[in-house]
């Protein structure tokens, strides 16, 4: 344990120094000198992800070992790249940028020591379900919503303004998690089979239809193609994992082209989107507002970056709009060449497999649906900004999660990996010896727990039946005979039972008796009473046909035998 913590601890200095570096040859490039207030920032980030490193060992010690300093390198990297495009604008987003590292780590911190066992989430599902909509929705609410690149996907707070899709993703999936958990089996089942491929029942189809109207919903009125895109693929991914049934990826995948391709007819800025994607170097589509000027001067920064590129500080980047955030890719590209992006996806790749692998350790159904969410949910928004800036798919809005600048992107992305480590945790945990403490413990909170639902469940029972015994004993009570004689009848066991004051047969039985018939012959040999020990009940008078069954018969007489064999 100790070995595997040093190296943690040795790749955690390791980004750190390549982080620190990387800054002090920009700023060396750029303006010769290392302005002291990201001097100061740089320290507190860095002691912020000894002290995170720290609580990991303590509270989450068996937490995956890559997952922590790729993260750092990515912030590191990005952070760097911002500060170098604010130098050329003038603007401050670099140190703004470190402000919000220092508040995720914090909050990441809080996590780990809060957060021991990530099962707790699943309590809370209808509620995340409700506070991710909540926030989803919440940039529609006149006042508090802002428009900004066309896309009405941000609420302002004061001069600040935040992306609540960025958290309401994270609510998202533990609901989406909780769900999948509890109705896997249900969502399995399969219907007809057409061209070997087993498609779902028709009845099973609710939840993805929601969940595409919602996106469809996003898509249309928040004029956002990323979130749309991120959420639905996200559950869709989860319905896999789920089910293990490829047909939820190809309705899910062609019940999203077929919604973006009628919203690409009925709405202009779906439109414009896809057209600029597929004739970026029209001059038309290029000078038209909110044309392909973004993404053609993108293209060229890539390929002025080279295999090696520029280096930092030695490119022009900033001639990009949005060069560091949207387009964040591409002034890696520019100024650190095809090699520093390949090293990017790496480490990108590095996070999302250690996430996988997690998914696929974790026995917990509820740990594996939630891992696979988390980590579908960064490699769609990763593929979505990277295939946006190369033309492989349209440009969807979305961000580089660490790298871009930031706040809610920053701050979401980093809980997002923090309840990584935290499931990861669960996932590497040694099994407990049978003889240990721990497993003794769990065994006997597990048989605790099935004891009480037992008993819970023998009670509804047994609570059911007597209200049944009642309520056919009432009605025998209400029933009139047309005559008053006396006569009785013995009644067979059977008849017997259908009278609800006797109760079951088998409480007239005697302990020791097997045979119900066998109860009579118990009985002492000089007893009073003649052999049928069971009271006999008044002839149904005629005429009645299907009206009031006969009244219950009288309870035996003070001192008179009853099957037990005892006296009343």
């Amino acid at each position: 344990m100790i070995v595997t913590r040093l190296r943690q601890m040795s790749l955690l200095l390791l980004a750190m120094g390549i982080s620190f570096i990387g800054f002090f040859q920009m700023f060396e490039r750029t303006t010769g000198t290392f302005p002291h207030e990201y001097a100061v920032l740089l320290g507190v980030a860095a002691f912020l992800f000894i002290v995170m490193w720290a609580l990991l060992l303590k509270f989450q010690p068996y937490a995956s070992q890559s997952i922590l300093p790729c993260t750092l390198l990515l912030t590191g990297i990005g952070i760097t790249l911002i500060a170098r495009i604010d130098q050329q604008k003038g603007s401050h987003a670099g140190s703004r940028q470190l402000i919000w590292l220092c508040t995720a780590l914090i909050l990441c911190c809080i996590l780990v020591v809060c957060l021991r066992d990530y099962r707790v989430l699943r309590r809370f599902s209808y509620v995340s379900m409700v506070v991710g909509i909540v926030l989803l929705l919440s940039p529609m609410i006149p006042g508090l919503g802002r428009t900004i690149g066309g896309a009405r996907i941000w609420i302002g707070i004061g001069s600040y303004s935040l992306q609540p899709g960025e958290f309401a993703k994270l609510f998202i999936a533990f609901f989406f998690a909780a769900y999948l958990f509890d109705h896997r089996d249900q969502l399995a089942v399969g219907g007809k089979k057409i061209a070997g491929l087993q498609l779902p029942r028709i009845k099973d189809l609710g939840p993805i239809m929601v969940v595409w109207a919602i996106s469809m919903g996003v898509l249309v009125v928040q004029r956002d193609l990323g979130t749309s895109l991120m959420f639905f693929a996200m559950f869709v991914c989860m319905l896999y994992v789920a089910t293990d049934r490829k047909s939820w990826i190809v309705i899910g995948m062609l019940a999203f082209a077929v919604g973006a391709i009628a919203a690409s007819r009925m709405f202009a800025h779906v439109d414009n989107r896809i057209e600029a994607w597929l004739h970026p170097f029209d001059a038309k589509v290029y000078n038209r507002a909110g044309g392909s000027e973004q993404l053609v001067t993108g293209l060229f920064g890539l390929a002025s970056g080279g295999l090696m590129g520029t280096g930092l500080g030695q490119g022009h980047p900033s001639l990009t709009p949005l060069a560091n955030s949207d387009f964040i890719y591409s002034s890696v590209g520019e100024e650190l060449g095809l090699t520093g992006l390949l090293a990017v996806l790496a480490l990108y790749l590095v996070i999302i497999a250690s996430g996988l692998i997690t998914a696929m350790k974790i026995k917990d159904g509820f740990g594996k649906l939630l891992a696979s969410g988390l980590v579908f949910t960064m490699a769609v928004q990763v593929f979505t900004v990277v295939g946006g800036i190369t033309l492989v798919i349209p440009l969807t809005g979305l961000t580089m999660p660490f790298m871009a600048a930031g706040g809610s992107s920053l701050v979401a992305n980093s809980i997002l990996v923090t309840l990584l480590l935290v499931i990861s945790n669960a996932a590497n945990k040694p099994e407990p010896e049978l003889t240990s403490d721990t497993f003794q413990y769990e065994a006997l909170a597990v048989l605790r727990d099935h004891e009480l639902k037992e008993r819970a469940k023998s009670a509804a029972e047994a609570e059911k039946r007597d209200e049944a015994r009642h309520g056919r004993g009432l009605h025998a009570a209400h029933g009139e005979h047309a005559d008053g004689d006396d006569e009785t009848e013995a009644i067979t066991p059977d008849q017997a039972g259908e009278h609800g004051d006797w109760g079951d047969w088998s409480d007239w039985q005697d302990d020791d008796a097997s045979d119900p018939a066998e109860t009579t012959s118990q009985l002492p040999a000089d007893a009073d009473e003649p052999d049928t020990a069971i009271p006999a009940v008044p002839d149904e008078p005629s005429g009645m046909g299907l009206g009031a069954p006969p009244a219950p018969p009288a309870p035996p007489a003070m001192g008179q035998r009853t099957a037990k064999g005892g006296a009343r």
